[in-house]
């Protein structure tokens, strides 16, 4: 992971990332199913890593409940907008703390009673780096602790080729394409745009977590029934309020069937520490 480009990439959305989970047309499903997870999987109380949790939104909920809970991510601008945040919202975090998911060093074995990592999976092109961040994980995690991972699917970088006209010559470049759906691998010529990534096949995420020592719970599609919708959910959500709620109750609700794990863009991995 070239990590000064993915903060620099973060830090030019600055206080978007923070809005980004309120914007139907963005990721409010994503915020809906994930919320959703963590209330049906959490413990009822203890410590909480956020790894990679950028502005804090989950962090910040997490507190706002009781948990003690500790930020930490690559960039120090998303950071900086977190504190902030949690001071508008009266939240106490733990602690906000520049760190990446690779290298968990500053905190002892065992010492979390759950994890998040909503975003590094897919800023990790090298397998070596994600077997090093999956083990980083299970490391700090307590026994049984449940951890939740997002990932994203390889389809979502074909997706992008077609939505952005500077990035659309990616669809006649077969080394492109071999490496992004042969190894999920995602090499990016564009100037502003994310320029590496990882994209994951549904069939290979359970035996890479459960080889690192996870017993899966569950495996959500963060966009559901929605994937390639947001526009019109962003219509909906200002035209008729009451049927937009519903609309995310359904897709929210369906989002654990196995049919739609492979449309979704993002997909949240459930898992908890053996033993």
């Amino acid at each position: 992971m070239d990590r000064d480009a993915v903060r620099a990439y973060y830090e030019s959305f600055g206080e978007r990332e923070w809005e980004r989970l309120e914007r139907p047309a963005d990721g409010a499903l994503e915020w809906e199913v994930t919320r959703r997870a963590l209330e049906a999987q959490l413990p009822p109380s203890g410590r909480v890593l956020d790894i990679g949790g950028g502005p804090g939104r989950y962090s910040i909920w997490l507190a706002e409940r009781g948990y003690q809970a500790v930020l930490a991510d690559v960039s120090p601008r998303l950071l900086d907008i977190a504190r902030r945040k949690a001071a508008e919202a009266g939240a106490s975090l733990e602690a906000v703390v520049e760190a990446d998911a690779a290298d968990l060093s500053r905190w002892a074995d065992a010492s979390f009673d759950a994890v998040l990592c909503l975003g590094p999976f897919y800023h990790l092109p090298v397998a070596a780096e994600r077997a090093r961040a999956a083990a980083e994980l299970l490391r700090v995690l307590k026994p049984g602790g449940p951890a939740f991972i997002a990932l994203i699917s390889r389809y979502l970088f074909l997706r992008r080729a077609i939505v952005f006209p500077d990035e659309r010559h990616h669809l006649t470049d077969p080394d492109f394409l071999r490496k992004l759906m042969g190894e999920g691998r995602f090499d990016n010529d564009s100037p502003g745009r994310l320029n590496q990534g990882f994209g994951t096949t549904i069939e290979e995420i359970r035996p890479f977590f459960e080889g690192a020592g996870f017993e899966t719970m569950a495996l959500l599609a963060s966009e559901g029934m929605a994937a390639g919708l947001a526009q019109s959910l962003d219509v909906l959500a200002g035209e008729d309020r009451p049927a937009f709620e519903a609309a995310v109750q359904l897709i929210a609700d369906s989002a654990g069937d196995p049919s739609l794990l492979g449309a979704s863009n993002h997909i949240l991995y459930v898992g908890r520490r053996r033993g």
